[in-house]
């Protein structure tokens, strides 16, 4: 490859399966870069990208970062010309140092990682390189919902063709990477831990396995200046032959893969004891991953951060609603970023509730009645 590394900008993509945690590892990462300046791309499959959101409303905003915003497909399939635009436009940008892509959960890093190789083929004065794949799991689902699975796929004679599914999708993501964040460790005990690293292990034996609670990473073991190798990755699965690497002709990974998703948004507040409820006691099972941000009637202050991956969920406080400023301060706000006003509300400002639910097979109708009976009166 023409050129020399020292004068490209190493680009680090970041993959996993819903909920597995690659925001926060992001943003940790990003804690431990202060000064240096780095580009963020983050896809979301949603009409809303709820994760460069959360990445905003963090410690990110200290850092001088750009930030694209990406979102409504997968930048392996419907968003792949755009993604490789964005990475063209950053190459010219000489302040960048370094690029950090989040992919969206649903994504196959083995066709990002084609695009990319096929857009340095083709732009031979690019000035960014792939660097690495990093490859977020969820230790604590992988043991729960997919060890079983897994262990049985491995160990069969003959694979039968038939469509990926869902455990298709996360043996995809690990197999095609060269280091793993084994996230979410404290969920499990350490034998546990061992049976989901043998695991993975068959199914990428070559990868850095690093393990982490709540996504602390050492930046250094990850943000460096080396090559993503294709061709050594390609070849290191164990049963890379066997799944099915390429997606049909015509068709994106929220089809292929039985995803869908919709986002619920209404601007009245929750009934906390009944939204609490419904978590516990009617919340659908072929719901994958939600999150969203919220507010309950009885407190119009704060801005609550609902998640769900699995069997896990969580309402977190996050921040305060610009509505809950003095006027003082809400000029400030509207001043600086003017785009607040596109959407808020007279009587709310910009208190709403705002979910995206992605899942297989849900009736969408009847989870927004649920939600619907979750409403204040």
């Amino acid at each position: 490859m023409p050129g020399s590394i020292k004068k490209k900008k190493p680009v680090t993509l970041i993959t996993g399966y819903l909920g597995s945690g690659k925001t926060t590892v992001m943003n940790e990462l990003l804690r431990q870069q202060t000064g240096k300046k780095i580009a963020l791309i983050v896809n979301d499959m949603g009409s809303i990208n709820l994760d460069a959101d959360l990445l905003k409303k963090s410690n990110v905003a200290q850092i001088d970062t750009k930030m694209i915003e990406m979102q409504n497909g997968c930048i392996c399939c419907t968003l792949r010309d755009e993604f490789m635009e964005q990475i063209e436009q950053l190459s010219k940008e000489g302040e960048i140092e370094a690029v950090l892509v989040e992919a969206s959960g649903i994504s196959n890093p083995a066709s990002i990682s084609d695009s990319f190789l096929m857009y340095e083929e083709s732009h031979k004065k690019s000035s960014v390189y792939l660097n690495s794949i990093i490859t977020v799991v969820d230790a604590d689902r992988i043991y729960t919902e997919f060890l079983a699975e897994m262990e049985e796929l491995y160990n069969k004679e003959n694979e039968n063709e038939e469509d990926p599914d869902i455990i298709n999708l996360v043996m995809d993501q690990i197999e095609f990477c060269n280091i793993i964040v084994l996230n979410k460790c404290d969920l499990l005990k350490e034998e546990q831990i061992r049976k989901v690293k043998a695991v993975l292990r068959q199914l990428q034996p070559e990868a850095d396995i690093l393990e982490t609670v709540h996504g602390k990473v050492e930046a250094s073991l990850i943000l460096n200046e080396k090559r993503f190798d294709y061709e050594k990755v390609s070849n290191s699965s164990a049963i890379q032959k066997a799944l099915a690497r390429e997606a049909k002709a015509g068709k994106g990974e929220q089809e292929e893969y039985g995803i869908s998703s919709f986002v619920y948004e209404e601007r009245n507040p929750f009934d906390y004891k009944a939204f609490i409820e419904f978590v516990e006691k009617e919340y659908p099972e072929n719901i994958i991953r939600a999150k969203g941000y919220i507010w309950f009637s009885d407190d119009d202050i704060h801005v609550q951060l609902f998640e769900q991956a699995g069997r896990n969920s969580s309402i977190t406080e996050v921040s305060n609603w610009i509505a809950a400023f003095n006027q003082k301060e809400q000029k400030e706000v509207f001043k600086e970023y003017p785009e607040v006003l596109e959407e808020w509300d007279v009587t709310y400002g910009d208190r709403m509730n705002q979910i995206v639910f992605i899942g297989r097979g849900f009736d969408e109708a009847k989870i927004r009645k649920q939600l619907e009976h979750c409403i204040a009166v």
